[in-house]
């Protein structure tokens, strides 16, 4: 109790400059606006149905992940009302494109009166939380609304356990309030065992990142992209980039251009509100054109910035190839999901820092469908090397697919503890 009272107060201290981080717009970047008020608790009421479903995801990264599991459990549950929370204002404009399936709101700030009087509004039935986004409090007043609480596509990097066992007092009031922890991996149910999660509410489901829906649609705007910027000539794609690596990235491409002066890279940038830095960054050395320009794309451009939200997949379907950013940063980011390029049967490569997605990476390398580069030469030198073995294209990309194929089903696993 002392330590949550604790916990309370410090957040409360520090709750002015993290508003200010969220609230602060940017160019490029979703802004919360006139909805400020729902991260306090003051919601509007849903459009219809009452005791809703309440599924937290974070941000963007959580929204994509949850995606196929919200479609599912719809189907299931037709008539049963979701309400989807996100914290950030991206993790908003992703929802938009679930629209028909949830209604979102902005999640309450982690403090009393905002956990209380978001609950006092919407009475969910059950909560699930996407990944590992645990607040004391979010859970505390929850589970004392006799409220079910189950994370699902729950994953603890051994970082994270770390940090967790530093504050174990904090963690352990939580980890007793948890109704069930669906975990990724085994590595990750043992982390919450360790941590005092009860072993009976600990499961291992799998990721529910390997469900991923490839339309035939989806795929024939892919190859529309495709030849809009030049069908025939090579592409490489880096996504979800960051700062500190553009540079690099560029670098490897300029390598890489003196070789096959035709190539393409597309660059996407991780977080939106570097949209205009990056494209400006790449215009001082390549003809470059942004994808919100809406300029046409000849076989002189050299660089295409994704500078949109939700195209990921249709960017990477255009690509032969991918690096994944935030894993030239040492210890700062740890890499991101190579499941979506692995999913569309592409060869991938990453930086030597992919420690949050360590099982996936290294199931990959071990398959042949990732190398690890650390440097802009050694990017240029991967690329190059690719786009000269189109046998090792379509048998590392073949290999990446089977991967995904093969480790599907999460997400029926998951509604089997959720429905």
């Amino acid at each position: 109790m002392m330590i949550r009272i604790l916990y309370t107060v410090l957040l409360s201290l520090a709750a002015p400059f993290l508003l200010y981080g969220l609230f602060r717009t940017k160019p490029g970047k979703p802004t919360v606006g006139k909805r400020w008020k729902e991260h306090f608790g003051f919601s509007d009421k849903l459009s219809h149905g009452n005791e809703p479903v309440w599924i937290h995801a974070s941000s963007v990264g959580e929204t994509i992940a949850v995606t196929q599991f919200i479609r599912e459990f719809k189907k299931q549950n037709p008539k049963q009302t979701i309400l989807l929370t996100t914290t950030t204002p991206t993790g908003a404009k992703q929802a938009e494109s679930l629209s028909e399936l949830v209604e979102h709101r902005y999640a309450p700030v982690d403090l009393p009166f905002a956990i209380k009087r978001f609950l006092k509004s919407f009475n969910p039935k059950k909560l699930l939380i996407v990944e590992t986004e645990l607040w004391p409090n979010l859970i505390h007043y929850t589970h004392q609304a006799g409220i079910p609480i189950t994370v699902l596509n729950a994953r603890l990097s051994e970082k994270s356990y770390l940090g967790y066992k530093r504050i174990l007092p904090l963690f352990s009031s939580m980890a007793q309030k948890l109704s069930r922890v669906l975990c990724q991996f085994e590595d990750d149910a043992e982390r919450f065992i360790k941590l005092g999660v009860p072993t009976a509410n600990v499961l291992i489901t799998g990721s529910i990142k390997f469900d991923i829906t490839i339309t035939n649609e989806s795929i024939l705007a892919s190859n529309k992209l495709r030849d809009t910027l030049g069908g025939s000539r090579p592409i490489w794609i880096a996504a979800s980039t960051h700062a500190g690596e553009d540079e690099l990235l560029l670098s490897a491409h300029s390598s890489i251009l003196e070789s096959r002066p035709d190539t393409l890279l597309i660059l996407v940038p991780r977080h939106p509100e570097r949209f205009v830095d990056v494209t400006k960054l790449c215009a001082e050395q390549f003809t470059t054109i942004a994808r919100s320009s809406g300029e046409k794309v000849s076989l002189s451009t050299q660089v295409y910035v994704g500078d949109s939200m939700g195209e990921m997949m249709l960017l990477l379907g255009t690509a032969d190839i991918c690096f994944m950013g935030g894993s030239l940063l040492g210890k700062k980011v740890g890499g991101h999901n190579l499941l979506e390029p692995a999913a569309l049967g592409l060869p991938t490569l990453t930086g030597p820092s992919y420690y949050n997605f360590k099982d996936v990476t290294n199931s990959l390398i071990e398959i042949g469908g990732c190398k690890v580069v650390n440097n802009s030469a050694e990017i240029a030198a991967a690329i190059n090397e690719a786009l000269n073995d189109q046998m090792y294209l379509k048998e590392a990309g073949e290999a990446s697919k089977k991967f995904v194929e093969l480790n599907s089903g999460a997400v029926a696993r998951t509604l089997t503890y959720t429905s």
